[in-house]
């Protein structure tokens, strides 16, 4: 008998642990999600009171670098552009952000851009950027040549620049087609995680995440530049800014202080702003000082035509 109530209370107490153990972990969760419900209540009600007339989705890339450098110190506010910076980690949820009204410009690339476009978005070229990407192969890979990129995989994003790119190789090289594999991997942190991990054979990386990768030991196999091709863009949605004079006034007074920034960037070099690309690019200090010393940024300029029209040959193919 004495055993058996014993028993009986080993059992209960361990019935209470457990129920316990399930009251913490739902009590968890329920504060979670009111923890989450109230950042993002925060969120929309901090872009719901932002003033600036241009709202603007950024990636965590070394051609935003003006953009930051003119936002944190104070290039905009001096310029008189009203300019708010909405950090987003994939091209595809600038797009979002743009369709859905959160912001109204972003810096993209011309395929993304002409895209748009041709789905009745009305966008404004503003300013071409200084946008470039490496194709890179994870040394597990053992990839030394192009022409061996053949049954690997490679990370990209569709209908984007990236896509074009490993197209316009898989042309060049004359490999099936359809033996390169192409995996959509969006977030630009999570592709460079995947090199780390020794999980994916080739990525698409811009800039300052291609250095990484080169810290990785990774084998660059191909550089835009190569090729001259330009295809970063910042784009303004104007139409939703209902005053046309206003918003010409805002567009050139962007245009000015982003022509500071590259200036003061290009003068001073990358590493005085050591601390804004650490920060907005979310990578080490040991990558930043490893980037090529000679990166210069162009004033703003209208993309090219050329480029424009390689965006839309590819998307009219992409469509067949």
């Amino acid at each position: 008998m004495r055993r058996l109530l014993h028993i009986y209370y080993e059992m209960r107490k361990i019935c209470i642990s457990l129920t316990a153990i399930i009251v913490v972990w739902l009590f968890g969760a329920c504060a979670n999600e009111v923890k989450d419900i109230s950042l993002a209540d925060a969120a929309y009600e901090a872009w719901v009171n932002d003033s600036s007339l241009i709202k603007m989705a950024v990636m965590p890339t070394l051609d935003c670098l003006p953009l930051y450098v003119a936002a944190e110190h104070g290039m905009f506010e001096r310029h008189g552009a009203s300019v708010s910076l909405y950090p987003y980690d994939a091209q595809m949820d600038c797009d979002t952000a743009l369709k859905d009204g959160w912001v109204n410009a972003m810096a993209t690339d011309l395929v993304r851009a002409e895209r748009l476009k041709s789905q009745g978005m009305k966008l404004t070229y503003l300013t071409a950027t200084d946008l470039h990407w490496q194709l890179v192969a994870s040394k597990m890979a053992r990839i030394k040549r192009l022409n061996q990129i053949e049954h690997k995989m490679v990370a990209m994003t569709r209908y984007s620049a990236t896509a074009m790119l490993v197209d316009n190789l898989v042309d060049t090289v004359k490999v099936d087609n359809d033996h390169v594999f192409r995996v959509q991997v969006n977030d630009l942190g999570v592709r460079l995680s995947m090199l780390e991990n020794q999980v994916m054979d080739l990525l698409l990386l811009p800039e300052p995440q291609a250095t990484a990768a080169r810290e990785l030991d990774a084998n660059v196999l191909y550089d835009t530049r190569q090729n001259d091709i330009a295809m970063g863009v910042v784009v303004l949605n104007d139409t939703t800014i209902a005053d046309t004079t206003l918003c010409k006034r805002q567009v050139e007074a962007f245009l000015k202080a982003y022509d500071e920034a590259c200036d003061s960037i290009n003068n001073r070099g990358i590493l005085f702003y050591r601390d804004v690309i650490m920060n907005r690019c979310k990578v080490k200090p040991s990558i930043v000082d490893s980037i090529p010393s000679d990166y210069q940024f162009s004033p703003s300029h209208l993309p090219l035509q050329k480029d424009v029209d390689r965006a839309e040959k590819w998307l009219k193919r992409e469509k067949k």
